[in-house]
């Protein structure tokens, strides 16, 4: 995050990150909509080059950083609606990189991801509907949208996976914490 020192009754803020270029048409979506809609929930200017570079101007520090984790949830394969919900006060986004549970082999990056999804999905959808949370396997991640103490329950989750669990073993875990939710 950057401050520039020309205002400092009304300091700007501004945060800068990539995106790869595919995901830029979902980030400006038909006709701008979905970047105008970021902007004005988030009180901020969005620019995006061709090239996928991005820059988040604001006055408020709270609302860019929210939209700095709107556009990096974009970017890590959300539908932009699902990447709203982080406007809500106690949800929060958190990125799992698939490198560091895989080893130097050429398939290892496949086989991780492969656990996280499962067949046809299923993996992936248990994990969001024990938690609550919304999943997405993108590139050489794993980004979890949801309230806190879910996407936590979900992280362990698929830390689990990733490091060789079984996936009965994750679920078991998954089905004990929403148990334990529900009684409190």
């Amino acid at each position: 995050m950057t401050l520039p020192k020309n205002d400092t009754e009304n300091p700007e803020f501004s945060y800068e990150l990539k995106i790869s270029e595919e995901r830029i048409a979902v980030l400006i979506g038909e006709k701008g909509e979905t970047k105008k809609e970021i902007e004005a929930l988030t009180k901020t200017l969005i620019n995006v080059s061709k090239d996928g570079d991005v820059t988040i101007t604001g006055k408020d520090a709270l609302l860019l950083y929210t939209a700095q984790d709107i556009v990096k949830a974009i970017a890590r394969g959300f539908n932009p609606k699902i990447a709203l919900l982080l406007l809500k006060a106690d949800y929060t986004l958190e990125i799992i990189k698939l490198k560091d549970f895989a080893g130097k082999e050429k398939g290892d990056l496949i086989r991780v991801r492969g656990r996280v999804i499962g067949k046809e999905g299923r993996s992936r959808a248990e994990i969001e509907r024990l938690t609550d949370t919304h999943v997405s396997v993108y590139g050489k991640t794993v980004a979890i949208i949801g309230e806190t103490t879910d996407v936590f329950n979900a992280i362990h989750a698929v830390t689990m996976l990733l490091k060789g669990s079984m996936h009965r073993s994750a679920y078991g875990f998954l089905e004990r914490k929403k148990k334990d939710q529900v009684l409190r």
